[in-house]
């Protein structure tokens, strides 16, 4: 709680602490302030508690502080600013421009982002970043990619460069997609209730607000409701299929990379923090256990998998595709020989075009 701006008091996630001033009476923490696609440097007073926002600019900010806690370099970007590096100081004050990055996409064709705010039947705000071909025309209908994580420690959507989206997606929008991001509960920088509300039932909160999304797409003009795919990796792959088996008839269209199945299968840690024991929580387990709802799938489905991943090992994989074959229900297959719970280096190179593909191939 405190102060943002002097005159408005207001309530969001400090997400790192920065320092102290000289005297030890002033506190640095960056947080997202009021608008959670950013985030920003703020001072607190000890004394009074009063929170104050000393960056200005709206983007997402990361800053270096000096020994006094007098002089802050700031680095930042937003939508509309490639990348800035200044020199500020405690009061927000800009001494120096240090440097000023060029668009590198201007000379380049690449689609246009927008983020925008949606609102969930339950009334929770919802972020969400939408890529449309530069060459957009709203009399046509467009097949949707949407992208998908929502687990938590992960937040997609950011007004930093390029609404904090990987420029396959830009590429793909050039060859006539919408591509889209929801950041829904569960994921960071909403806060402990937003996080905490999948506490014991994953999936559950995450399928309804991506659903919200769809919905919004779906009542678009210029979207194709019949012709929508999805894709993620992680969290993101766990997500992919259980709206392809949860959600049936909604994407026609599913790539799953490194997918959890069965929860009981993922590291203790993380699983217990956010399921409690599979003892205590049987009803959650199953419900979120991917390998119950095989029967559903309606679309095409693509699961993918690293050979050496230690993370989400291949065991969630090699069991689900064998109750597939055990259900008479056909879905394809890719392994990366070699590679751990994310595929990178140039096979990445491969991975994308497997990706982009499959959806282009099955739409």
């Amino acid at each position: 709680n405190g102060n943002e701006l002097g005159n408005t008091e207001a309530t969001f996630p400090l997400t790192s602490f920065i320092g102290f001033s000289e005297d030890g009476m002033t506190a640095f923490a960056m947080g997202t302030g009021t608008n959670p696609t950013e985030l920003h440097l703020f001072s607190i007073d000890l004394k009074t508690m009063a929170i104050r926002k000393v960056t200005k600019t709206a983007g997402v900010h990361y800053v270096t502080m000096n020994e006094s806690g007098e002089y802050f370099i700031d680095r930042y970007s937003s939508l509309t600013v490639a990348g800035r590096t200044e020199i500020i100081d405690n009061t927000g004050k800009i001494l120096a421009r240090i440097h000023q990055s060029k668009n590198p996409l201007s000379e380049r064709k690449a689609g246009t982002v927008e983020l925008m705010e949606l609102t969930s039947n339950d009334g929770i705000k919802l972020h969400a970043r939408m890529i449309k071909p530069s060459d957009f025309d709203p009399t046509k209908r467009y097949p949707v990619l949407v992208y998908v994580y929502n687990g938590p420690h992960v937040q997609l959507v950011n007004n930093r460069w390029n609404g904090g989206a990987p420029l396959w997606m830009n590429s793909l929008a050039e060859d006539g997609f919408i591509v889209w991001s929801l950041d829904g509960r569960g994921s960071d920088n909403r806060g402990k209730d937003f996080e905490q509300a999948i506490h014991r039932q994953l999936s559950v909160f995450e399928m309804k607000d991506q659903l919200t999304g769809v919905k919004w797409l779906q009542e678009q003009k210029y979207v194709n409701a019949e012709k929508m795919a999805i894709h993620g990796w992680s969290y993101g792959g766990f997500m992919t299929t259980s709206l392809m088996l949860k959600s049936p008839k909604t994407f026609k269209v599913g790539v799953a990379g490194g997918p959890v199945i069965d929860w009981s299968y993922y590291e203790a840690m993380y699983t217990e923090r956010y399921m409690d024991q599979p003892s205590q929580n049987p009803e959650g387990y199953a419900n979120a256990n991917l390998k119950n709802h095989v029967k559903n799938l309606k679309g095409d489905l693509l699961m993918i998998h690293g050979t050496a991943d230690d993370i989400v090992v291949m065991q969630h994989n090699m069991t689900f595709l064998q109750t597939c074959v055990d259900e008479g229900v056909q879905v394809d297959f890719f392994a990366y020989p070699g590679h751990p719970h994310n595929v990178r280096g140039k096979d990445r190179v491969h991975l994308m075009t497997k990706v982009i593909e499959y959806i282009k191939a099955h739409l």
